[in-house]
């Protein structure tokens, strides 16, 4: 199954709490990329690998924002 689907089996409480952790995982990442560049002795492979996973993280928020985003009919 891809990952559309498995949402619209979801209630919409489980997509808020899988939102805020996601989001959370984000922010993480992002922490931990800004520590490692600072320090200079990272692993540039790491890092580009922790940045695609962060960029999976932004697009499934976006995805399940999207989802509980209800629709408005003008």
């Amino acid at each position: 199954m891809n990952e559309r689907s498995d949402l619209s089996m979801k209630t919409d409480d489980v997509l808020r709490v899988e939102l805020e952790v996601f989001k959370q995982e984000h922010r993480d990442l992002d922490e931990a990329i800004i520590a490692l560049q600072e320090k200079g002795t990272s692993d540039a492979l790491t890092i580009r690998r922790m940045k695609k996973q962060k960029l999976r993280l932004k697009d499934m928020i976006a995805v399940i924002e999207d989802r509980l985003t209800p629709d408005i009919i003008a």
